[in-house]
């Protein structure tokens, strides 16, 4: 089902142009369908600001045939921005103020770069604690992704993330523990899902938060859901990820090498490249390494040689999920945007989960 272009943001228009049902406001008006207005707080670095836009908008717009999507990206004043960001969100973004004051149904926090161990330390902490309680208490669920997933386990739930000994980077096969919750109906029992991240929630504190765990893998929990089953719905992973994200990831750490800010060429991405890849990108390491000995200009990364040979094994089971989140949020929610236990259900098994 469609989302709605709203405003002019350019993200509709790269949708519209992949294919993505997308409609202009005038003919929303006409369908008679009930819309779902879904924020986004998009939290990531300026360089991936937009695609993260593009990633949440497509597994939004692809997941589910019942509603129009009204999205509504907005981010915190606190986060660091160059001028081209700064331009983009004061164009086509909303403020948080504006959120609060036309309510939403359903709230996506993405991940966002970090400069120091501690999150309590960071710009933006205090204002994310404003969005999660306002989020708590007005809208019907919040997906937390990565980092944002961190921050509430933290701040709500008081488990504090801790450094792995090397950074969880690849695709991993992943488990469902638990087959009854609606969020992993008609769910692949085992699915992959990319992770990119240094730090890590263990098993043993969601259990000790009585968080209720859905999926989980060899790196960890991926999918868990907040004690009542669906305020909060929490990923470690990125399933919003695109096919040629953790490329993209790998080549800047490339570059970094090859700039003198890393002592250390990256390793390979776990099970992601192909042999055919591993050996393109071997060559280009010798090639590399030759040119930075000699002094000479450093040579073009081979993106197109790579990205030929790479596959998406997580997207169908993304789309399910998120399909299953937003047929919740939309039997959970009304028109104004009140939310459910106003009306009698119960706020702390708002799906009627058995116990």
């Amino acid at each position: 089902m469609p989302i709605v272009a709203h405003n002019a943001l350019p993200t509709f228009g790269r949708l519209r142009q992949e294919g993505l049902n997308v409609l202009p406001p005038d003919r929303a008006l006409h369908q008679d369908i009930r819309e779902l207005h879904i924020g986004l707080l998009n939290m990531m670095p300026d360089k991936a600001l937009a695609a993260t836009e593009r990633q949440f908008f497509r597994l939004i717009g692809e997941s589910n045939p019942i509603a129009q999507f009204y999205m509504h990206p907005f981010t915190l004043p606190e986060l660091t921005r160059d001028a081209g960001a700064r331009a983009h969100i004061d164009a086509y973004y909303d403020t948080f103020e504006q959120v609060r004051g036309q309510g939403l149904d359903a709230l996506i926090i993405t991940g966002a770069n970090v400069t120091g161990p501690a999150l309590s330390e960071e710009p933006f902490w205090a204002p994310l604690i404003d969005v999660i309680d306002w989020a708590y208490e007005n809208v019907t669920s919040t997906l937390c992704s990565c980092l944002a997933t961190h921050a509430v386990l933290d701040f709500r739930y008081g488990q504090r993330r801790t450094p792995r000994p090397r950074k969880t980077w690849g695709v991993f096969p992943h488990r469902v523990v638990d087959k009854h919750h609606p969020l992993v109906h008609d769910v692949n029992t085992r699915f992959d899902v990319p992770h990119s991240r240094w730090n890590d929630v263990s098993r043993a504190q969601f259990d000790e938060a009585g968080l209720q765990v859905l999926a989980e893998s060899e790196v960890g929990v991926h999918l868990a859901t907040s004690p009542d089953g669906f305020r909060f719905v929490f990923f470690q992973g990125h399933p919003e990820y695109d096919t040629i994200s953790l490329l993209k990831e790998y080549k800047r750490e490339v570059m970094r090498y090859a700039a003198g800010e890393a002592g250390v060429y990256p390793p390979f991405v776990d099970h992601y490249f192909s042999p055919r890849d591993k050996a393109v990108l071997r060559e280009y390491r010798a090639r590399l390494d030759s040119t930075r000995a000699a002094g000479r200009a450093i040579p073009d990364f081979p993106d197109t040689l790579v990205t030929q040979g790479l596959d998406n094994t997580w997207r169908d089971t993304a789309h399910a999920v998120v399909g299953n989140w937003v047929g919740l949020v939309y039997q959970l929610t009304h028109s104004d945007r009140r939310l459910p236990f106003m009306d009698g259900v119960d706020p702390q098994n708002p799906l009627g989960l058995a116990r």
